[in-house]
């Protein structure tokens, strides 16, 4: 069991967690060629405690991605195959009747640490919303019991891009639910070519656990103890209120162009997510470039263009640099 006695000051522990998070990053390059900003957004979540969406065509590694970290981190693993016919009761679980007579609870897949839902978009949203409870709560209720998930518990989602036939939009709701939407691009030529190299083989790369999962619940709240200054705090909060339109922050562009802005969730998210940016690179406090790092993946999801935006080629991301 890990607890704070173990190092003589916060600092100390914060030296710690740069030289095991480096480790981790080292293990995951073994596996995942390339892909670094993405590796170190999905770390970033986890030890935020937040759940992160990976979006981006088939083919690029994603699942990969996520059952690598989850052995590097020695965590409970279960990858769920989001379908058409999926139904809730396959995710949480359901009560049998046993030999007794007596209902008996059948936990689902949800009962573990990290819970890849591998394109998470091809099940309609009512399969899709059994998730918010336990993203949110870290329960799931059924047939009228709570039943608590295993500490720490993350949901790590692919998705494909919604153009693609046969998804789904995720609903609102679920979607702030995620604290980052990470875009998966396509690899350099010379990553693909290492890729094609490392796994046409038959060669089988053996993962060390880097950390587990009393590790990564210290490091969680010791990094949810870092300091913030007003100044960084101000600028977070205004970020967000900025990207609703006709409030007092609200740029022209955002008035133009923007139908919904994000909520106080990314006002949270972008504190605990500089907070974490600042611990991976060895600093005791963050400051307004490690809530600008974090920015674009927490927003992007929460902004609706509106549709002159759309008719002008006005991107997302465009408007979030236009923030920043």
């Amino acid at each position: 069991m890990m607890n704070e006695n173990q190092y003589n000051s916060d600092a100390e522990a914060i030296d710690a967690f740069v030289k095991r998070y480096h480790a981790l990053t080292q293990e995951i390059g073994k596996v995942i060629v390339g892909q670094e900003e993405v590796i170190k957004k999905v770390l970033i979540s986890v030890f935020s405690r937040g759940h992160c969406l990976l979006v981006g065509v088939p083919g690029l590694a994603k699942t990969l991605l996520v059952s690598t970290i989850s052995q590097s981190l020695g965590l409970s693993f279960n990858r769920i195959q989001f379908t058409p016919d999926l139904m809730p009761s396959d995710i949480i679980g359901s009560e049998i009747l046993d030999e007794s007579k007596n209902f008996r609870f059948i936990k689902g897949p949800l009962f573990a640490n990290i819970i890849l839902a591998d394109e998470i978009n091809r099940t309609p949203p009512k399969t899709q919303s059994a998730l918010l409870e336990a993203m949110q709560e870290r329960t799931v209720t059924a047939a009228g019991h709570q039943y608590k998930l295993d500490n720490p518990f993350f949901v790590l989602a692919t998705q494909n891009p919604i153009e693609q036939e046969g998804t789904y939009p995720l609903p609102e709701a679920q979607l702030d639910r995620f604290m980052f939407n990470v875009w998966v691009d396509y690899p350099k030529y010379e990553e693909e070519l290492a890729i094609v190299k490392n796994t046409t083989t038959d060669n089988h790369v053996q993962l060390k656990e880097i950390m587990h999962a009393d590790e990564i619940v210290f490091f969680q709240n010791l990094i949810r103890k870092l300091p913030v200054a007003d100044n960084v705090m101000e600028y977070a909060v205004k970020l967000a209120t900025s990207t609703r339109a006709g409030s007092e922050y609200a740029s022209e562009t955002v008035n133009n162009y923007l139908s919904w802005g994000a909520g106080p969730r990314a006002s949270q998210y972008l504190i605990i997510g500089a907070k974490c940016h600042a611990a991976i690179n060895g600093k005791y406090s963050p400051d307004i470039e490690d809530v600008k790092a974090v920015a674009e993946p927490i927003l992007r999801h929460r902004i609706v263009r509106n549709y002159k935006a759309e008719a002008d080629g006005y991107s997302i991301e465009k408007i979030i640099e236009s923030l920043l």
